[in-house]
């Protein structure tokens, strides 16, 4: 890692639209989310969402309905642009938020657009929230949820022929801990492609990128750190740190990074170790921008243009699987 010196010193690309969201964001001079706990920081979150996200797309289905866990029934979200579709790929989507914030609610605009740009089935995963529910559970419930819509049950009413996990930040993590889960023990149906946005990849707090953007760049550092402690998870293990995990069965991947990112290096690091192990990579690491950008699309209206050429990279990976 740099010394402090060189990282004080470092210039950073910031695009116009970034910088005076980011501007605006310091401005208001918000106590950070360890100071405030859980409820207020869940509460924060969607406040800020609603300010910067974009309007949801209008959808032919949407639609919420449960299904069974380790810990009692979980809540999905079921989107489609069609009321009855032939069979084909499910994106199943899970939340970020540092495993501590986010819902169905956060991540709702971004699901039907998600729906609406590939013309795809989306289910997202309401999975439980640490602290009061801390590391494994996040996990095991998605594998569960992904597992029963990979059974193409009846509540949903769709033929499902393979599986496109996706998922930003914390979801970017439990997309990959998926995959690995999948992969070591397969589902109904096959993982086509996996879609991690900014993901944490790893639990090294202590990467340059963490350094260089600790602060001032919307995540912090001090945010990640306590996230961390309300998880729970031990340190280095696969099902919290899929780098470490079995990369070789991993299924084809697009792979998304933000250049003024906490987790911007653990990214990279990942990408890297995909592409030692021989795994069909598509990596973007999107110039400029911050953490969380395809949740902030009206207040970033360049994150418009990220999402679609993510989505665009997704339907090539799905046309080479055959989907």
């Amino acid at each position: 890692m740099a010394d402090s010196e060189t990282i004080e010193r470092t210039e950073h690309y910031v695009r116009p639209d970034v910088r005076a969201f980011l501007d605006m964001m310091n401005a208001i001079d918000a106590p950070p989310m360890s100071a405030v706990g859980p409820e207020a920081a869940r509460a924060g979150y969607i406040a800020m969402g609603q300010m910067a996200e974009a309007d949801p797309r209008p959808l032919a289905v949407i639609r919420d309905l449960t299904c069974p866990g380790p810990a009692g029934d979980i809540r999905l979200r079921f989107y489609d642009t069609r009321e009855v579709r032939e069979a084909g790929p499910v994106v199943v989507f899970y939340h970020g938020g540092g495993f501590v914030i986010g819902d169905l609610e956060s991540h709702h605009s971004l699901c039907t657009a998600i729906s609406a740009d590939l013309d795809l089935p989306v289910v997202a995963v309401d999975y439980r929230l640490a602290p009061e529910a801390p590391f494994p559970a996040a996990p095991d419930d998605c594998e569960a949820a992904t597992r029963w819509i990979a059974s193409s049950p009846a509540e949903l009413g769709r033929t499902f022929t393979g599986l496109v996990p996706m998922g930003d930040s914390a979801g970017g993590n439990l997309t990959i801990v998926i995959a690995q889960a999948l992969a070591a023990k397969p589902a109904a149906v096959p993982v086509l492609v996996q879609v991690p946005l900014y993901p944490v990849a790893d639990d090294n707090l202590d990467d340059w990128s963490y350094h260089a953007f600790a602060e001032g760049f919307l995540l912090t550092r001090e945010t990640m750190i306590w996230f961390g402690e309300a998880y729970g998870a031990e340190q280095g293990h696969p099902r919290s740190a899929p780098i470490k995990g079995d990369l070789a069965g991993t299924p084809p991947t697009v792979l998304v990074t933000a250049g003024l990112d906490p987790l911007r290096d653990g990214g990279r690091a990942y990408g890297a170790a995909l592409i030692q192990a021989g795994v069909d990579v598509t990596y973007l690491e999107m110039k400029g921008t911050i953490h969380g950008f395809v949740q902030t699309r009206k207040a970033l209206p360049s994150a418009n243009d990220d999402l679609a050429a993510i989505l665009a990279e997704v339907r090539v990976k799905l046309a080479k699987a055959g989907a």
